[in-house]
């Protein structure tokens, strides 16, 4: 019986779920979206409404109470973009769930709103699993729509269609649709010493580590992307490669693939402009960052971070 990693779904079926902005449930109706989607939906009895102030998410500001979600009425003042609205979905109970960007400055709100990007959301747990799995799909889309105002063919204007989930030149009727950019993510894996390859980057909080990652380059398999970045970034070469779990990542709108690779050479040559520190970490290294981190002033990326569960997933697979 085999005893490798590579050869194993262990230690969860579909460690995507236990991700952070994974957890969005809405019936996307992909298939009935049409030019009047949005009317329909903004015009139900109990539709609630997403508000960004750019690429921030506006919060209403109770005392303790923080809430994403807007009735219509109660977005006046913030100056919704009625125009630009995307229609994500709807709830189980089949209430719509919408996104708009609104014309305020971030500031120039007042008090009862607290403005927030993806980071801090998710790092501050401002809002639950589901509401950050909504917010992913929100801010993706509103991001992508304010970005493609004019045409890359003619530079005529853009028009907003199906709910955002196209745009259409006004003059020459190029179309174009919602991008998602893939990005490999790996933890290298030396079985034979049990090590696994984390990287520092110059931007990390304090002490952190974490997994190697860079973006698919076009006409790239995720396999040979993951080999490239591990191989330019460490100068470790890989071999067997093995996805094991994903993360929409809103900033602006990425698609997370993790993966294991199996180390095929031992010697770290980092490439200095990308990472400060290289290195491989034992297991018990690499358990310490993960639950005691200040035990040695080293730490993983915080839980629900895609890098985290690959990590833990790693130190728990013998268990």
């Amino acid at each position: 019986m085999s005893h490798s990693l590579f050869d194993s779904d262990v230690p969860h079926p579909e460690p995507s779920n236990l991700t952070a902005f994974a957890a969005n449930d809405l019936n996307r109706d992909s298939e009935h979206r049409d030019e009047h989607s949005v009317e329909k939906a903004l015009a139900r009895d109990g539709t609630h409404i997403f508000a960004f102030a750019g690429d921030k998410l506006v919060l209403k500001h109770d005392g303790q109470v923080l809430d994403p979600l807007f009735a219509r009425y109660e977005l006046k003042e913030l100056q919704p973009d009625w125009d630009e609205t995307v229609l994500l979905g709807y709830r189980k109970s089949g209430e719509p769930r919408l996104a708009v960007p609104v014309g305020i400055d971030v500031g120039n709100l007042a008090s009862q709103y607290k403005p927030a990007d993806g980071r801090t959301l998710f790092r501050e747990m401002l809002i639950d699993e589901v509401l950050l799995g909504e917010f992913a799909q929100a801010a993706s889309l509103i991001r992508w729509n304010g970005d493609n105002r004019f045409c890359g063919r003619c530079g005529s204007a853009m028009e907003i269609h199906i709910g955002g989930y196209k745009r259409v030149c006004a003059a020459c009727e190029h179309m174009i649709f919602p991008r998602t950019d893939p990005v490999v993510i790996m933890l290298t894996i030396d079985e034979s010493r049990d090590l696994c390859l984390l990287g520092r980057s110059p931007h990390f909080a304090p002490g952190m580590y974490s997994c190697l990652a860079g973006f698919v380059e076009p006409g790239e398999t995720i396999e040979n992307a993951v080999r490239r970045e591990t191989l330019e970034e460490s100068g470790i070469r890989t071999g067997r490669i093995r996805y094991h779990a994903s993360q929409p990542w809103p900033m602006p709108h990425s698609l997370m693939i993790g993966c294991y690779a199996e180390a095929k050479s031992t010697e770290i040559t980092r490439d200095e402009t990308e990472l400060e520190d290289c290195r491989w970490f034992t297991r018990e290294e690499t358990i310490e960052m993960l639950e005691r981190p200040s035990a040695t002033g080293k730490a993983s990326p915080p839980k629900g971070a895609i890098a985290h569960r690959l990590m833990r997933d790693w130190v728990e697979w013998k268990r």
